[in-house]
């Protein structure tokens, strides 16, 4: 005798999925290092990383044990949530698990995306546009779609995508931002406090959007502007979002 469950009795159920999840590769287990590199880099484009969970990767480093507790403190002091480990040796399985975190074997070696760079793009995915990248006037101009995941970046000058930018994906510059296409991910402009520059974009999206450190969520979008060509810029130190239309 089969018993049948009714779905709307049912509190939740599982499914698979592949989330976009940023992971911290530690060269270093020493937190006052890891302390002291974070705030630099939070200093330069302070809503970069507003609450963005992590994967702390200890593949790198041969220490069977870690100062788990004092690095996750410190990851949260600057706004990053860690939410697993991926490697380490048992004794940092079990740290992660007393924690509350997920814990991740070694990766199989295949080479990680870095956010530090600009990746290319999957070579499984042939229908998209192969994206390149080249400098102009100081600043980069990339082609191709910004993928979930990835990071374009123009520390110094603008930054412009002739395509579309992907949920998940983040592009920053020192200078303004324009993108000729979707606008769904992140955009930084302005990350070294530059108050003049702006992002324009073909159809906005966009999941946060800074100038100079001043910054929008989605939520924070007049619903009017979805789907619509904007423009973005600092007026009295607060950020605007007008219609180009």
């Amino acid at each position: 005798m089969s018993l049948k469950v009714d779905r709307a009795d049912m509190a939740f159920t599982f499914k698979g999925g592949m989330l976009p999840m940023t992971v911290m590769e530690l060269a270093s287990a020493d937190p006052e290092q890891i302390r002291e590199q974070l705030s630099g880099k939070l200093s330069q484009s302070p809503a970069f990383f507003q609450h963005t969970p992590v994967v702390l990767s200890v593949e790198k480093l041969d220490e069977p044990h870690l100062a788990l507790e004092r690095i996750c403190a410190v990851c949260r002091t600057h706004k990053l949530l860690p939410v697993a480990v991926r490697g380490g040796a048992d004794p940092v399985k079990q740290s992660a698990w007393a924690l509350g975190l997920g814990w991740f074997p070694p990766s199989d070696g295949a080479r990680a995306r870095s956010l530090e760079e600009v990746p290319p793009v999957e070579a499984e995915a042939p229908s998209e546009p192969e994206a390149t990248a080249s400098a102009a006037s100081g600043g980069r101009i990339y082609r191709g779609t910004v993928r979930s995941g990835q990071q374009v970046s123009a520390p110094d000058g603008d930054l412009v995508v002739i395509g579309a930018v992907n949920a998940g994906a983040e592009v920053l510059a020192a200078g303004s931002i324009h993108v000729y296409g979707a606008l769904r991910g992140r955009a930084l402009a302005g990350i070294h406090g530059d108050v003049e520059a702006g992002i324009f974009c073909r159809e906005l999206r966009a999941e946060l959007l800074s100038v100079a450190g001043n910054y929008k969520r989605l939520e924070d979008i007049d619903p009017h502007l979805l789907g619509s060509s904007v423009q973005v810029a600092l007026r009295d130190a607060q950020l605007g979002i007008t219609s180009l239309a």
